[in-house]
């Protein structure tokens, strides 16, 4: 019986988790969960799964969930705020946390956990975009496991050898012959819109994912491809790559997962369902495989595979990403910060879709490139992004 503390357990990530824990209360027992605002989820939570803690970002919701389990006699220790949330993460209870929080607001967390030594189940790209070197150091320091959720990355990880596995953050590619690693990407609900009319893209279509179903803010990151973006920065520090050894490749029909490619002209990709539970079932079963709940795919009902590279004037994120990537740690931290910003005021219609792109973009040309060493420098330069993000938006 392993225990596992989930973080941001009420989303569509920790939704999916809780059904892996659900098909295996033999082999897991949910020790703390962590969510923003969802009262109503967290209480149906507490019922079902019986987390010993649990702890909500937002004050006012923590004390509302208090009063809601109080009404039904339901006894769980409840902790408030972003403190609160770090103490449930790096309490050293459990021995996998799954870290699905979205975005900067998931790092400090993650990295409490890391100091617990504990298995680290990693779906929140944001904590690697921002820290990438300085967390892994952390994982070394303090003998934590890092395995990765996201599916792409997943897809990779299951496709390389298990020396690489067993070491992500300082394994050698080189060493295990591999060439390059194709991270796959499905191009979004306007891979075929024509680029003259993406000007009218509203927050209610760009949320509207083809394939896969997503929080809103994931969903505009896919449409814009900065979540691909994100994605390439992530696989450099999860597999210890150059910005040489990974493709992106737009594959439509999101069967194909993400590929490796070896230096003796074979290839590995990881197929099937789009669907969340599979890389999670391997996180959380790593080394043996569980049973996830999603059925094999039928290769009698797969039409066909398509493939083609990104165009950057329809995705100019997955550029600015790319760029930032070469320019270092700082150049990835304010990123992410902008586009944390840019895509919430896209949300709440305070600037247009091709916008987001120009705002992190004035971010990545006014903040200067710095060597960050510790997540204090990180957070500041985060805070000093968001500043002029929320200028630039202004200006707009």
């Amino acid at each position: 019986m392993r225990s596992v503390t989930l973080l941001g357990a009420t989303g569509s990530i920790g939704t999916s988790t809780l059904d892996i824990l659900k098909r295996h209360p033999d082999e897991f027992k949910l020790h703390g969960a962590a969510a923003f605002t969802s009262v109503d989820k967290m209480v149906k939570i507490v019922e079902e799964f019986h987390p010993q803690r649990v702890a909500m970002f937002d004050t006012s919701s923590a004390l509302k969930l208090k009063e809601a389990l109080a009404a039904k006699s339901l006894c769980c220790e409840v902790l408030d705020g972003p403190l609160g949330v770090e103490e449930v993460a790096g309490d050293g209870a459990s021995d996998i946390v799954v870290d699905a929080i979205v975005g900067a607001a998931g790092l400090k967390p993650v990295m409490a956990a890391v100091k617990t030594g504990c298995i680290i189940a990693l779906a929140n790209k944001e904590a690697l975009v921002m820290s990438g070197k300085i967390f892994f150091e952390q994982v070394k320091k303090y003998e934590a496991k890092v395995l990765p959720v996201d599916s792409e990355h997943s897809a990779i990880f299951q496709c390389l050898p298990y020396e690489v596995q067993e070491n992500l953050g300082y394994c050698d590619l080189k060493a295990a012959n591999v060439n390059k690693i194709l991270l796959t990407g499905s191009g979004g609900p306007f891979r075929n819109t024509p680029v003259e009319d993406l000007s009218f893209v509203n927050a209610k279509l760009a949320i509207a994912h083809p394939v896969w179903s997503m929080g809103p803010k994931i969903s505009v990151d896919s449409a814009t491809m900065m979540n691909k973006g994100l994605e390439f920065i992530e696989a450099r520090y999860l597999f210890n790559a150059t910005d040489e050894d990974i493709q992106v490749v737009i594959h439509p029909q999101s069967v194909i997962h993400s590929m490796v490619s070896y230096t003796d002209g074979a290839v590995l990709a990881q197929l099937g369902q789009p669907d969340m539970r599979i890389p999670i079932a391997v996180a959380l079963g790593f080394p043996s495989r569980i049973h996830s709940g999603v059925s094999p795919l039928d290769f009698t009902k797969v039409s066909s595979l398509t493939f083609m590279q990104p165009d950057y004037t329809r995705y100019p994120c997955l550029k600015l990403a790319m760029q930032s990537s070469k320019s270092g740690q700082c150049a990835t931290t304010s990123l992410n910060a902008a586009n944390e910003v840019a895509v919430d005021a896209f949300l709440n219609d305070r600037i247009g879709y091709l916008d987001i792109a120009k705002v992190v973009d004035k971010v990545l040309q006014t903040i200067e490139e710095k060597t960050l060493s510790d997540i204090d420098e990180v957070l500041e330069v985060d805070s000093r992004a968001r500043q002029i993000a929320k200028q630039s938006i202004g200006a707009l």
